[in-house]
């Protein structure tokens, strides 16, 4: 029993970084599902809190590379998603565009975006907080030129997107909503068969694996969280079908960031740019494209936010991108880069919007909503820089 006390111990110390902000959601979590008399934790507000938090988890996903390339951050998104929603309804509404093509070149429009700030970034060299800084306003200022300080209104199919569920294929319509519990089912299986087959994998080639009883123990508490997570949404209307959209892209930029060689050359990169440039890495192709890829996820996010208002709005994307950067330090990112997940990220988006969203209810003041969250991400990097500090004096 003593060892396996010491073990757990050992465990917890050396993926510190890794659950803090975890532990964190958790206690926030409970903490004000009793403040709220249960309120926070109901299947309607849950579906709530996924559609009010959508665009800053897109956002944040993007964010979370930036950083990774450096500390580097992007002060732009929030003025390319009003931009977008602008362009949105410039194609649809005003050249009378088909929904689904407005979409596509919305999505294309703010790639082309991501592509001018990246150029000057990675080869003019110009700092990317001047760069983005001036970004904007610049597009901004295009948002602005687009409506003339109008809201203009958008198709169906924006909000389809961004408030939208599945269809009950399985169900009657009534109650419960069996496609999604059908889903949350298939879904923790393909995550047992995954973790099985990983472990099996990992054990082949010599590396280290948690004992049996930690795997079962892990696989069946995950299992257990996809379905409760699922038979939640499924007690309202259903699994919103931008989740399946935000789903994909934690999973896809996931694989990215820890699967492949692009993913290894962010993390070099942000770990010691010089080290990297004189290993043979092109530094400049990789923040050129994570600046591009930043503004083609800053699109979507900006098309799932016109999608929420059902309109494209002068004044979209308000400090978004200063949720989007808090996020992400709060989920673990370092401030000076080469340090920081995915999911870390989306941990932290899920923070400030229980946050938002849990004071809201209580009905505590804007302003002293504003306090709390900046003292929130004040601790977040002060346990970063805590953490670096005792990882140097254990060396």
């Amino acid at each position: 029993m003593e060892n396996v006390l010491k073990r757990l111990r050992d465990v917890i110390k050396s993926n510190m970084r890794q659950y803090a902000m975890l532990i964190a959601l958790i206690v926030i979590m409970v903490l004000f599902g009793f403040l709220t008399d249960g309120i926070l934790l109901k299947p309607r507000n849950v579906s709530k809190l996924i559609y009010q938090n959508s665009y800053i988890l897109i956002l944040a996903v993007g964010m979370v590379l930036c950083i990774l390339t450096g500390g580097n951050i992007d002060l732009s998104v929030g003025s390319v998603v009003a931009f977008i929603s602008a362009a949105s309804a410039m194609f649809s509404v005003f050249w009378g565009l088909p929904a689904w093509l407005s979409i596509i070149l919305g999505l294309l429009l703010g790639l082309v975006a991501g592509m001018w700030q990246g150029f000057w970034i990675a080869y003019v060299r110009i700092p990317a907080f001047i760069t983005t800084l001036a970004g904007m306003m610049l597009f901004r200022g295009i948002n602005n030129i687009i409506l003339r300080g109008e809201t203009i209104g958008l198709p169906d199919l924006y909000i389809q997107i961004a408030s939208g569920v599945i269809p009950d294929f399985l169900g009657t319509g009534e109650g419960l909503h069996i496609t999604t519990v059908v889903i949350g089912i298939v879904v923790a299986l393909i995550y047992i068969v995954f973790a099985i087959t990983s472990r099996i994998s990992k054990r082949r080639q010599g590396f280290e694996v948690p004992t049996f009883q930690g795997f079962i123990v892990k696989i069946i508490a995950i299992s257990a969280v996809i379905n409760l997570f699922t038979f939640w949404l499924a007690r309202d209307d259903g699994l919103p079908i931008i989740l399946i959209v935000i789903a994909a892209l934690i999973g896809i930029y996931t694989f990215i960031t820890t699967k492949t060689v692009a993913g290894r050359h962010i993390y070099a990169l942000g770990g010691n740019a010089k080290a990297a440039e004189l290993s043979g890495i092109n530094t400049k192709k990789i923040l050129f494209l994570v600046y591009a890829n930043m503004g083609l996820l800053a699109a979507l996010a900006g098309i799932v936010f016109a999608g929420r208002l059902n309109s494209a709005s002068p004044t979209a994307g308000d400090k978004f991108e200063l949720e989007a950067i808090a996020a992400c330090f709060i989920g673990g990112a370092s401030a000076t880069g080469g340090v920081g997940t995915v999911i870390g990220a989306v941990i932290g988006a899920f923070i400030m919007g229980i946050l938002n969203n849990g004071m809201s209810i209580i009905g505590l003041s804007i302003f002293w909503m504003d306090i709390i969250k900046g003292l929130v991400l004040l601790v977040a990097v002060a346990f970063d820089v805590y953490s670096k500090s005792r990882a140097k004096k254990s060396v």
